[in-house]
């Protein structure tokens, strides 16, 4: 059994809820064990999060969940560059996948709610890579 630790946002605590629920059912059908669920303030926040995961022997692959809302200015896309970024850069270090689950940067919450379905399709993504190694 594989096993999985999330990271979510909870900026957008609604719709981060949501998104857990999904990433949750995923799991279980792909018969995958959520260790442990870190909840931080934003997508911003999470990187020390995911590390932490990453470096537990007990824990296959992380999938990072969130929200980055559009806004008046360019602060969310700096948000996501920074934060993808160091999320590869995580996952290259430690050799374990991360599963990018975050809606945005730029989404409305209108588009989120109908793109809750990213929180699965991140655990479906790092599940799967957890079968290369």
């Amino acid at each position: 059994m594989k096993r999985v630790g999330i990271v979510i946002g909870e900026f957008h605590r609604d719709i981060a809820e949501a998104m857990l629920e999904d990433a949750k059912k995923v799991a279980g059908a792909e018969k995958a064990e959520i260790k442990e669920i870190i909840w931080v303030p934003g997508t911003y926040e999470a990187p020390l999060m995911v590390r932490k995961l990453l470096k537990r022997g007990d824990i296959d692959c992380v999938v990072v969940l969130g929200f980055i809302e559009k806004g008046e200015t360019l602060h969310g896309e700096e948000m996501g560059l920074v934060t993808s970024f160091i999320f590869k850069k995580l996952e290259l270090e430690y050799t374990k996948p991360v599963g990018m689950g975050i809606i945005g940067p730029g989404a409305t919450k209108e588009q989120a709610w109908k793109r809750i379905s990213y929180a699965g399709a991140a655990v479906r993504a790092a599940l799967k890579m957890c079968d290369k190694f």
